[in-house]
C-alpha cells in the first residue's frame, strides 16, 4: 500500500506541516476545508508545496518522523530544491 509525505505551507516561508496519509487528495481536501479540527486550520496552512511517494506506508511514516525532526531550514531547501516559488503543487495530485 503506497503512502505520501508531504508539507503543507501557510505562505513562502510561513508555518509548515508536515505529513503522511494513503489519500493524499482526500487528505489535502481536509486540510483545506478545515474538516479536521487542529494546527492547519489553526494556522492557514492550506497550501501543498511538496510531497514524495512511497511504494510503501511504512516507508513513508518513517520519512515523515525523520523530516519532523530536521531543523527548519533542512525543510526548506527541501521544499525549494522541488518548488523554488513556493507554488501550490496540488495539480500534480490528479493522476493520483
Amino acid at each position: 500500500m503506497k503512502g505520501y509525505v508531504y508539507i503543507l505551507a501557510s505562505k513562502r516561508n510561513g508555518t509548515l506541516y508536515t505529513g503522511v496519509t494513503r489519500d493524499l487528495p482526500g487528505r489535502l481536501f481536509e486540510h483545506q476545508h478545515e474538516l479536521t479540527p487542529g494546527f492547519t486550520s489553526r494556522y492557514g496552512v492550506k497550501t501543498l508545496v511538496w510531497f514524495e511517494e512511497h511504494d510503501l506506508l511504512i516507508a513513508a511514516i518513517q520519512r515523515e518522523k525523520n523530516i519532523k525532526k530536521w531543523p527548519r531550514q533542512w525543510k526548506l531547501n527541501l521544499i525549494e530544491e522541488m518548488n523554488p516559488n513556493w507554488d501550490d503543487i496540488s495539480h500534480y495530485l490528479h493522476g493520483l
